[in-house]
């Protein structure tokens, strides 16, 4: 069985990897920047409050590269952007919940690392498909996260930052277990935002030794990433910014309906993989 370094590549993966893999400038990737660009837009305005969109970037990433390889490319992005939403929020955050969610997420992440250092590229996205399509098709159908109470349930708070830390490490999808144990309570929008930043920020730096170990933070990766911090950084102040102004009510839709067009993709590339 193949170790985190030796990974092996599924079958039809796009061309544009290959390109990136084998001269480090990111100049000649277009392709891949038609996707990046967009990609990290929805994470800055993610991160400034739009929760929940920011699903659709490691999917659209990985129409091109490998999710693996894209999760690790966004993950000095998601850093950057950690430090500027949780300063915004440095006064509105709940310790409380970040005292039973945090011990469940360092779980999740080693378990999420031991997962993605074992198997396929196309299990990965057959996995990154089914779940971030899943929660798009369930926001769309109107289904709602929770039971309306404001009680905090220890052993599930524990449970979904166990959930959380796992589809964030495999798939940085880790925002759907957060909201089913954090939005029955109710609590104050910026409060909510400001405790879903501080709890991702510290998700993400558990993540940095996961994703070393799994070759992801190479020079070839890292270039890309900073060349993207502009944009990450630009895209973060303005959901700062429209979250504080702007109903998210349409723009959640089309978002989700997005996000069930590139994950149905993901699922057939990651489906097609197992078939050759």
């Amino acid at each position: 069985m193949p170790g985190p370094g030796d990974r092996t590549r599924a079958p039809g993966r796009p061309s544009v990897e290959r390109e990136i893999e084998a001269v480090p400038d990111p100049g000649i990737a277009l392709s891949f920047y038609l996707a990046a660009v967009p990609a990290v837009v929805l994470l800055g305005l993610s991160k400034g409050g739009f929760s929940g969109v920011g699903l659709l970037s490691l999917p659209l990433l990985a129409l091109v590269i490998s999710p693996i390889r894209a999760a690790g490319i966004i993950l000095p992005i998601l850093i950057a952007q950690d430090a500027l939403t949780v300063y915004v929020y440095r006064r509105s955050w709940d310790a409380r919940n970040l005292r039973i969610l945090l011990p469940g997420a360092i779980g999740g992440v080693l378990l999420g690392y031991l997962f993605a250092a074992r198997v396929s590229d196309g299990m990965l996205s057959l996995l990154v498909g089914t779940l971030a399509g899943s929660f798009a098709i369930r926001r769309l159908g109107g289904g709602r996260i929770g039971i309306g109470s404001n009680r905090i349930n220890r052993p599930f708070g524990i449970l979904c930052g166990a959930l959380s830390g796992f589809a964030s490490m495999i798939a940085n999808a880790g925002t759907p277990p957060f909201q089913i144990y954090m939005l029955p309570q109710r609590l104050s929008p910026a409060l909510l935002v400001g405790t879903s930043a501080v709890f991702f920020a510290a998700t993400n730096m558990m993540k940095v030794i996961p994703f070393a170990a799994l070759g992801q933070f190479n020079e070839a990766n890292l270039v890309i990433s900073v060349s993207l911090l502009p944009v990450a950084i630009a895209s973060n102040m303005a959901g700062i910014n429209l979250v504080r102004r702007v109903s998210a009510k349409r723009f959640y839709r089309l978002i989700y309906l997005l996000l069930v067009a590139v994950s149905l993709k993901l699922v057939w590339d990651g489906a097609s993989s197992y078939l050759i």
